[in-house]
């Protein structure tokens, strides 16, 4: 999980979590050795910024798809985010409001998995 410790918190979970600063994005170029992993900006292709000026990413949790390994042009960068606040459609990732974000990361056990359908 990836959180702005300069906006929120340290989320509590079971889940291993890391600061997001400035320089950090995520690949989302096909055919990049990097594609879909996490990157230190400026990195040679296109990756998405995470560090952003809105509170979108300010928690982040890595849902793992297209990770093992990832396959090129198939999803990039599918997180479960804090939602804009007009509720606008995202490009895969599931988002919420950031009370009910931070009381299922709450809810999560150890070896819990968060399943999509």
């Amino acid at each position: 999980m990836l959180y702005r410790a300069d906006r929120v918190g340290k989320p509590q979970s079971v889940f291993p979590t890391r600061e997001i600063s400035q320089d950090d994005g995520w690949c989302d170029t096909p055919g990049d050795d990097k594609y879909n992993q996490f990157v230190k900006l400026p990195h040679k292709s296109h990756s998405e910024n995470l560090w952003r000026n809105d509170e979108i990413y300010d928690i982040v949790v890595v849902l793992g798809f297209n990770d093992s390994p990832p396959i090129s042009g198939a999803g990039s960068a599918i997180f479960m985010h804090i939602a804009h606040p007009d509720y606008s459609t995202t490009d895969g990732c599931i988002a919420l409001n950031k009370q009910d974000l931070i009381s299922i990361i709450l809810r999560i056990e150890k070896e819990g998995l968060i399943f999509v359908g």
